[in-house]
């Protein structure tokens, strides 16, 4: 019993840890993470309703909050070494995280299929593919102070923004802030550990996140398949907004074919540990 309580909390530091990852790294949902580990129902539960259980949710939450907060400290700079250096391999290590978790979400979808999915489906693929258009192509004017810096207002209301969408499977945090133009500030704010900046700004994140979540929790209880439907066309217009082009040379073709490997062997192994772990009766502890 002791060593299955072990496993299971550790299995949720290394969940949490995860879930950082999804908040730096372009491109990928933190909630699409939390489907494939299993989570993500239990996650939607507790914020929706975060003071009711509380002690429950709070031994429950807080491993994966010590991942998250490990896994952002420790890879702010891992992930800025990558990105500068092996941007495309990196970015095709978490295409191959999305694509090996595809056929996860498919399972949360229950018979019979209808027709009409479909439509939900390209329309959030269609939707995806908007938000990385703009994203790149910096079609969003920020507001900006006479020295030139984006004032701490802006920043806490796009983080309010970010948590409003970052509890919809397929949403990027990353990727909805790329678009509103605050990424890479928010990113040397936080490498540089400058708390002033990035603390309110996540306490805009986190309010937005728990007032939207309700209604995300309504949507997925009353119309479940046509959400997992949309989450897959998210999933799929993700995978091309962030996919960086052919690898060019040798060296990056290598390491390129390893990087997708090892993401889709990542999901894969999330979707074992997560049906390992998982207990029928919502939060598991033991």
């Amino acid at each position: 019993m002791a060593k299955k309580a072990s496993g299971n909390f550790f299995y949720r530091v290394l969940c949490g840890a995860f879930l950082g990852i999804s908040i730096i790294a372009p491109g990928i949902s933190g909630s699409i993470m939390a489907v494939m580990m299993g989570i993500y129902d239990d996650l939607l539960e507790i914020v929706s309703n975060p003071l009711k259980n509380f002690k429950r949710n709070f031994i429950y939450v807080l491993p994966m909050g010590i991942g998250a907060v490990l896994s952002i400290f420790l890879l702010l700079q891992v992930f800025d070494f990558l990105f500068e250096n092996y941007p495309t391999p990196a970015y095709l290590l978490f295409i191959g995280l999305i694509a090996g978790s595809m056929p996860t979400v498919f399972e949360e979808i229950k018979k019979p299929y209808k027709k009409r999915y479909i439509i939900g489906l390209l329309c959030a693929f269609a939707f995806a593919l908007a938000i990385g258009l703009l994203a790149k192509g910096g079609a969003i004017t920020t507001a900006a102070t006479v020295s030139g810096t984006l004032p701490l207002w802006y920043l806490s209301l796009c983080g309010a923004v970010a948590g409003i969408t970052s509890m919809i499977p397929g949403m990027s945090v990353s990727m909805m802030l790329m678009m509103l133009g605050v990424y890479e500030p928010l990113l040397d704010a936080a490498a540089k550990l400058d708390v002033l900046t990035v603390a309110p700004v996540a306490l805009c994140f986190l309010v937005g996140m728990v007032l939207f979540s309700k209604l995300t929790k309504h949507i997925f209880q009353k119309y479940r398949n046509f959400a997992y439907f949309m989450v897959l066309g998210f999933m799929a217009g993700s995978i091309i907004n962030i996919f960086p082009g052919l690898p060019s040379g040798l060296l990056e073709w290598l390491l390129s074919v390893a990087a997708v490997g090892v993401g889709i062997g990542i999901s894969i192994l999330f979707r074992q540990l997560g049906k390992k772990f998982k207990t029928g009766d919502g939060l598991s502890f033991l």
